[in-house]
């Protein structure tokens, strides 16, 4: 058995961040095709929320070692205030003061054949790089999405430093991973001179495991509102409700729909303040719900049983897909998607043969488009993802690409070919 070694902030006990599947499942996997995940992650006391629920989920005998970390803001602030280069280039910047340490054991006692890292902290990918020069193992940087966009990360410091991490990955990483075309684009645009080859695609997906184990879906009651959900965290720029607020507030006032035909849902959106100065706002709270989080087989369970699924998406984020998408496309229930037409998020839903697609900055495009997607929701006449569809996107393919992946540097470290074009799926 062949060993990686996984470098990873989001990773249970910490909870609150659909970024976690994906470690998650790549460690339940990959033993399966011949490569041992060793973890290193953060100190539970790292995050800022935590649960017991998915630690069965980490396979027994799965080695995972939790290093020093600690959160700037609620760690080593005054008075709820501290200076702006102790979070750069986040907040978890400690960890790496533990993780190099504890890396460098894990790599003398257990030998790995090749690192791993994960944004989107970027502390792992720093991790990753000082592990990397100093043991000269092969390093796959998994980028997920674009480091720097046009909106983020805020502030000339955080994106000259989240700029200068993102050049040293692209540079000194042996391959760096996207989960969507657009990102792949995204990065040899701005990095011409990296060699087309290190970059390559390995999407999102979902667990079956998971959905089997969230159960049967629960019915409405007969004479209930439908049902619109949103599972995961609403960010004040690339998902920002206000629009479609705005939207609502306007098709009651229309007599459109109103409190007793539809119930919006916002699970765990995190940013609470914002989202409920927007609902008071334009006063509809007697349909728009906050809802604190679930464990994550619940919030499965609970998305199995909505009566259809919100995407929001703002165009800044075009190359990017939302990993709570393709948990969606599994569920099999009706998508409205809030988001730009010319996006990665868009494509992805079309290819499933979704289009309930609205933009997410246009009041008008979403009073267009809400009452006819409620109007094929009563009606049976929604489009949902056919079941080999979603299929495509079951994590045990994405285990297989990234095994491929890890074969094809070890093979060329050791002297042997390697088809970095082979290793995953083509931009």
């Amino acid at each position: 058995m062949k060993r990686v070694l996984m470098v990873a902030f989001h990773f249970p006990p910490q909870r609150g961040s659909s970024g976690i599947q994906r470690t998650l499942q790549f460690v339940r996997n990959l033993p399966a095709l011949g490569w041992e995940p060793l973890v290193l992650s953060a100190a539970a006391r790292a995050y800022e929320d935590t649960g017991n629920d998915q630690l069965g989920a980490i396979p027994s005998g799965t080695h995972v070692r939790r290093a020093f970390a600690l959160d700037t803001a609620r760690h080593l602030a005054f008075g709820g205030r501290y200076l702006g280069w102790m979070a750069l280039p986040d907040r978890w910047i400690s960890w790496l003061f533990g993780a190099v340490p504890a890396g460098m054991a894990m790599v003398r006692s257990k030998r790995p054949e090749v690192l791993w890292s994960t944004y989107p902290i970027a502390t792992a990918h720093l991790i990753g790089l000082v592990l990397h020069r100093l043991t000269g193992l092969p390093w796959i940087a998994d980028l997920r999405d674009p480091m720097v966009d046009t909106v983020h990360p805020v502030g000339r410091m955080k994106r000259a430093t989240a700029l200068w991490i993102e050049r040293q990955t692209l540079l000194h990483c042996t391959r760096a991973v996207c989960t969507t075309a657009g990102a792949a684009r995204s990065y040899r645009t701005r990095y011409p001179d990296v060699p087309e080859s290190r970059l390559c695609v390995i999407e999102n997906g979902y667990d079956e495991v998971n959905f089997t184990d969230a159960g049967t879906p629960s019915s409405r009651a007969p004479g209930a509102p439908l049902v619109l959900l949103h599972s995961g965290i609403v960010y004040p720029l690339e998902r920002d409700p206000a629009c479609f607020f705005e939207a609502l507030a306007a098709l009651r006032s229309d007599g459109k729909i109103g409190p007793h035909m539809l119930r919006v849902v916002l699970r765990a959106p995190v940013m609470e303040a914002h989202v409920r100065d927007l609902i008071a706002r334009y006063t509809i709270a007697d349909m728009v719900e906050i809802a604190p989080p679930l464990p994550y087989r619940e919030a499965l369970h609970e998305m199995l049983s909505a009566d259809a699924l919100l995407v929001l998406q703002a165009a800044n984020c075009n190359d990017q897909v939302p990993a709570k998408l393709y948990e969606y496309l599994r569920a099999a229930r009706p998508i409205l998607a809030l988001t730009d037409a010319a996006g990665d998020t868009a494509a992805t839903l079309r290819a499933a043969g979704i289009d309930s697609i609205a933009a997410l900055d246009s009041t008008a495009s979403i009073m267009d488009a809400l009452p006819r997607f409620l109007d094929q929701i009563i009606a049976g006449q929604a489009p949902i993802a056919a079941p080999q569809v979603a299929r495509r996107y079951e994590r045990r393919s994405q285990a297989m690409q990234l095994a491929r992946l890890f074969d094809d540097v070890t093979q060329a470290a050791q002297g042997g070919a390697t088809q970095p074009e082979k290793s995953a799926k083509a931009p």
